[in-house]
């Protein structure tokens, strides 16, 4: 990729480009995402939701839209209420869900909880409204509507170090997946905000220690913590060298005292968790913004919406080009057929252009041996491979995520 900024394209650009998404005045800070797009947007979370069937998280799924009530009783409507999108139904005032925590502890509250079941992590990919002002929407880095990797994980008082150790942990692994060169934030204490001040001290000493154990250097943001929690904030740049927050993990020792939520001790008596909350993108859509940014459309072979371009040089070698193309589809692998009527050449170059990871040619010679002619981006002309090599190579590229 070239360095020199005045040469790098903007993400809404690239969006455009390479058919990635658009933006429409219908449907203002509200990104349409296209085919291809959409394989970006289902690899992450096929990515994310990976990490976290390891990690012992439970995926849960609540209403975009429920009554306002619920916001009062957290808190947020007094905090968020000019962020939220409000309507009318059966003269009852609903809410556009701008964040999941509350729904969370309803679906926490819904049974007895018992010390064993702790830590208990709940997450969820949702979509969240925010009533941002159109003079700050800002293509896919500020949204009106936005996707979210959100997790809540009630912990008992014993268990929050190891638990934010370990969040810190897979967020930093998710990044370095994306070289993503990352600054550590903790904010503390609102001027505004809920809760007993000895309670938030708590919080933001277990923040601090986890981040000393972990040998990561931040920079203390003082009163830039929610109204319910100090928070560590992750931030990357894009291409423009501007920062951006992405990840999150918030100590909470509030949700629980409003929402009554409690678990039965060791010693059977009921006793508040503590909530944290964590994203390991932020929201999609910034992630996403970023990345194509980052790689100027030049995405890994993992990652990209087409892995491999196939491109015949005769009539005769098209259906060798389909029966190629359905093996690697078989293995999992994005394809496309280029059988216009013309030159290899200008199929080629118009290849090379859409970024493709590798282009096969096949032509009478490679139909007969059963051999590919590989190219690949950035690297040109590679010969003449068998088609199994070829194969085994690229599923082996695709597993390391490169």
């Amino acid at each position: 990729m070239n360095n020199k900024k005045s040469e790098l394209l903007s993400h809404q650009e690239l969006g455009t480009k390479f058919d990635l998404f658009s933006f429409n005045e219908i449907a203002p800070g509200a990104p349409f995402w296209h085919p291809k797009g959409m394989v970006v947007f289902k690899e992450l979370e096929k990515l994310i939701r990976e990490a976290l069937d390891k990690q012992d998280y439970q995926e849960i799924s609540t209403p975009i839209m429920v009554r306002k009530d619920l916001f009062e009783k957290s808190g947020h409507f007094k905090f968020y209420k000019e962020l939220m999108f409000t309507l009318k139904v059966d003269n009852q005032t609903f809410v556009l869900k701008p964040m999941n925590c509350p729904e969370s502890a309803i679906i926490y509250s819904s049974r007895i909880r018992s010390w064993r079941d702790l830590p208990l992590r709940l997450s969820e990919i949702g979509r969240l409204h925010r009533k941002e002002l159109s003079g700050v929407l800002t293509g896919l880095f500020r949204v009106r509507q936005i996707t979210m990797d959100d997790a809540h994980i009630y912990v008992r008082p014993d268990q929050i170090l190891k638990e934010i150790n370990n969040l810190i942990i897979l967020i930093n692994s998710f990044y370095k997946i994306f070289d993503f060169k990352t600054s550590y934030h903790l904010a503390t204490r609102p001027d505004k905000a809920l809760g007993d001040k000895k309670l938030w001290d708590q919080a933001e000493e277990a923040l601090a220690k986890a981040l000393e154990k972990n040998k990561i250097k931040y920079e203390i943001q003082p009163k830039e913590g929610a109204f319910y929690g100090p928070k560590i904030e992750i931030q990357v740049k894009d291409s423009l060298n501007r920062s951006w927050q992405l990840g999150t993990i918030q100590v909470d020792f509030n949700l629980a005292e409003r929402f009554n939520l409690s678990f039965i001790n060791q010693k059977g008596k009921k006793e508040k968790p503590i909530v944290i909350h964590r994203a390991v993108f932020g929201s999609f859509e910034r992630f996403i913004g970023i990345l194509v940014e980052n790689y100027q459309g030049v995405f890994p072979t993992w990652l990209s919406p087409v892995q491999v371009k196939i491109l015949n040089i005769t009539d005769r070698n098209e259906k060798y080009a389909f029966e190629v193309a359905a093996e690697l589809v078989a293995e999992g692998i994005r394809v496309e057929i280029n059988i216009d009527n013309e030159t290899i050449g200008k199929k080629i170059r118009e290849a090379e252009i859409e970024k493709t990871p590798y282009i096969l040619v096949v032509g009478d010679r490679e139909e007969k041996a059963g051999t590919v002619a590989v190219r690949k981006r950035g690297e040109g002309d590679l010969g003449a491979q068998s088609f199994n090599e070829f194969k085994d190579r690229i599923i082996q590229e695709i597993a390391n995520k490169n």
